[in-house]
């Protein structure tokens, strides 16, 4: 890989990676647009990583929260809204962890396609909108209950097939459950820890059983600049949700299945 390829794909990554715009359509999208070579599994590891450390760092006073809560809990002190968070994240990662064990080799060979990803970048961009319009949005994280972790989990293991966008799906889902913008946002960013390491642990594995060589720089740099623009990208974003909304995502998810449609369309036999 070049450094320009190095890049692009780095800050790909960690600009889509928490918008709800789908980091793994993009990532698929890109080289296939630019005519660049697949940048293989070794460097999609490598800025997952760089975008794991991204949002481990902006939340990490509420990591340590739950962390201690949970501590308290295992010494038979009640149960705290962190704790609490904390068991909601795991449990709403079960549903994803289980589709994405069952249908690994089915979501990386048959749905990865433009057209795929052109359909699914309209129809959960709409989604998106009508949550955004005519979600309550009066609830915060403190008010989350089981009946609302069953619905996020399972919308998130929709997440897999590509253009779908995890914190897209998730944050649609937070909406239709009431919560604030920001406070979906929040939860969404927070349930993309566990998802980040189980995915990368396994591709890792996949790689490690591979034997293949690696270029460390490029995957140096495309940690650091992942994670750098992953950090900045959640601050951003965060400050700028609840004074423009979703609107802009859901104008560039529907230009940009559009575009997909008109490009990949004819050469796929369906329009002659």
């Amino acid at each position: 890989m070049d450094w320009i390829q190095v890049l692009v794909l780095s800050l790909v990554q960690g600009l889509t990676e928490f918008l709800p715009v789908s980091s793994s359509a993009h990532l698929i999208l890109v080289p296939e647009l630019m005519g660049w070579k697949d940048q293989g599994l070794a460097f999609d590891i490598a800025v997952h990583l760089g975008t794991l450390i991204a949002v481990l760092g902006y939340f990490r006073a509420e990591l340590l929260q739950m962390l201690v809560g949970f501590r308290q809990v295992l010494k038979g002190q009640l149960l705290s809204f962190e704790a609490k968070l904390m068991c909601y994240i795991a449990f709403a990662t079960l549903p994803v962890g289980l589709c994405g064990l069952l249908f690994k080799n089915f979501v990386a060979t048959t749905l990865r396609s433009p057209l795929v990803i052109a359909f699914t970048t309209l129809a959960f961009g709409l989604l998106l909108g009508v949550a955004d319009r005519w979600g309550r949005k009066n609830r915060l994280e403190q008010s989350l209950n089981w009946q609302d972790i069953v619905m996020i989990g399972c919308s998130q293991a929709i997440s897999l097939i590509p253009g779908t966008s995890r914190s897209g799906i998730t944050l649609s889902a937070g909406l239709f459950m009431g919560l604030t913008r920001e406070a979906a946002a929040r939860f969404s960013f927070l349930l993309s820890i566990p998802v980040i390491i189980l995915a990368g642990g396994l591709e890792a594995f996949s790689l490690l059983r591979a034997a293949a060589p690696f270029e460390w720089g490029s995957l140096g740099l495309g940690v650091m600049l992942s994670g750098l623009s992953g950090y900045f990208c959640i601050h951003y974003f965060l400050k700028l949700l609840n004074k423009y909304g979703l609107f802009p995502f859901v104008l560039y998810r529907l230009g940009l299945g559009i575009f997909l449609l008109f490009t990949f369309l004819p050469r796929s036999g369906f329009i002659t």
